[in-house]
């Protein structure tokens, strides 16, 4: 597939890292020269300076022939301009990063298509979105729900109240036989693990897994998780993902949402009608105790500074409050804060990638998300009639070990995969993968 990327920022440089990797014919457009300079020596793609708005930088970036234009400069206008431009060029298809939520009411994206912008994405809505996902269901880390809560895929760690610890794959399918749920990998330390029936967990493992949701309460109960209502939350940033949280969850639950800056507070207390906004400093121990951090449920830190968030989650851990959700947009902290107790994270460089990623795989992809704490990613795939995972049981398939069948869904039926599964034309199949599985995973279901 030919790509174009136009902006060498975070979510441009990570898409082009994970590409470069494939077999793709990649070019990197932006202005800074520096920058470009650098990525050059490091990845196996070309790179032209040059302005993803002006005809003649597009032309030389050879957006006529290419089947999928990326536009994640820092800037909407530019983005839009050069999608639509890239568009009439000749590119098959175009998706522009935006930052306005009015651009995604169905009429204006209707519009923005008929102008030749395929695909709109906004990160920050996306994270808020995750934020409010995992504030939705205690216990779980990395949730996410498949075809509308069908199937879910969550994160537990490893404790030693729980009863999987030291027992094999295969001992605690004998003990849950009962019980619709599946381990689809295990992080470790550094390491993600694709487990199979011999694989032992571990105090200290992050086990993955697919269930249905009337599984999931007895799974965590299994795992040594305690359920609880979250109804008291503080949030630390009014950035757009700690705005758009507020909004979706101050009628739900008691929000309070601190803010450094005196003027965007103000402007924020008039937003948010159903969130008490306070003006101070969110590292300040003695502000938190002040507003009440140990009758906290839930700790949400946002405020665009990875480093504030971390230490703002340790800190609300420390005063009692169960559950912390950092934004760590250095992918380098993110192993650092998961094995420090951060809790969970989000990155918006992954959340973007994730959703433009699906757009250039060969199989029929519904979904596809990266893992915030593994180097693994989780796809919905949709088995074409014909495929070749449609010829047999999964047991009889040669099917990659870098890679797990958590579940399908079948006409609106959530199935969890064993051995002899035999998946259907036009079932939702639930896979885990690491990077090296990920082109043969796709052979199965073209």
């Amino acid at each position: 597939m030919k790509i174009v990327i136009a902006g060498a920022g975070a979510v441009g440089i990570h898409l082009a890292k994970m590409l470069s990797n494939e077999d793709h014919d990649i070019i990197l457009l932006d202005s800074d020269e520096d920058k470009l300079r650098e990525i050059d020596s490091h990845l196996d793609l070309l790179t032209i300076v040059g302005s993803s708005s002006s005809l003649n930088d597009l032309k030389e970036a050879r957006v006529k022939k290419a089947d999928l234009f990326i536009a994640v400069t820092q800037s909407e206008e530019t983005n839009i301009t050069s999608s639509i431009l890239a568009k009439k060029l000749g590119a098959i298809r175009t998706i522009a990063r935006i930052d306005n939520q009015e651009y995604l009411i169905p009429e204006n994206k209707e519009y923005l298509k008929s102008l030749g912008i395929d695909e709109l994405i906004y990160p920050e809505r996306l994270a808020s979105k995750e934020v409010i996902s995992y504030l939705s269901r205690s216990g779980t880390r990395q949730l996410y729900e498949f075809s509308g809560g069908k199937l879910l895929l969550y994160g537990i760690k490893i404790s030693s109240k729980s009863v999987f610890m030291d027992k094999t794959m295969a001992e605690v399918a004998e003990m849950t036989a009962d019980l619709d749920f599946r381990a689809v990998a295990i992080k470790r330390e550094d390491a993600t693990i694709i487990p199979r029936g011999h694989n032992r967990f571990s105090r200290g493992d992050l086990v993955f897994v697919v269930s249905k949701p009337d599984a999931m309460e007895r799974v965590m109960n299994l795992a040594g998780k305690e359920k609880y209502e979250i109804k008291n939350a503080m949030i630390l940033g009014g950035s757009r993902i700690g705005q758009k949280t507020a909004i979706e969850l101050g009628k739900k639950m008691n929000l309070k949402l601190i803010e450094i800056d005196k003027d965007k507070s103000l402007k924020l207390a008039d937003l948010l009608q159903d969130t008490l906004v306070i003006n101070g400093d969110g590292r300040d121990k003695e502000l938190l105790k002040e507003e009440g951090i140990h009758k906290m449920d839930a700790f949400v830190a946002v405020t665009g500074n990875s480093e504030t968030n971390i230490l703002a989650c340790l800190l609300a851990k420390k005063m009692g409050v169960k559950r912390t959700i950092a934004e760590v947009e250095n992918i380098d902290y993110i192993d650092l804060a998961d094995n420090i107790g951060v809790g969970t994270m989000i990155n918006k460089k992954l959340l973007a990638a994730s959703y433009i990623y699906r757009f250039t795989m060969d199989a029929d992809v519904q979904h596809c998300k990266w893992l915030t704490v593994s180097e693994a990613e989780v796809i919905e795939l949709v088995a074409k009639p014909g495929s070749k995972i449609t010829k047999g049981m999964l047991m009889d398939m040669d099917f990659p070990e870098d890679a797990n069948i958590g579940g399908i869904i079948r006409e609106d039926e959530g199935i969890i995969a064993t051995g002899e599964t035999q998946i259907q034309a036009n079932d939702k199949v639930v896979v885990f993968t690491l990077p090296s599985a990920i082109k043969k995973v796709e052979k199965f279901f073209k």
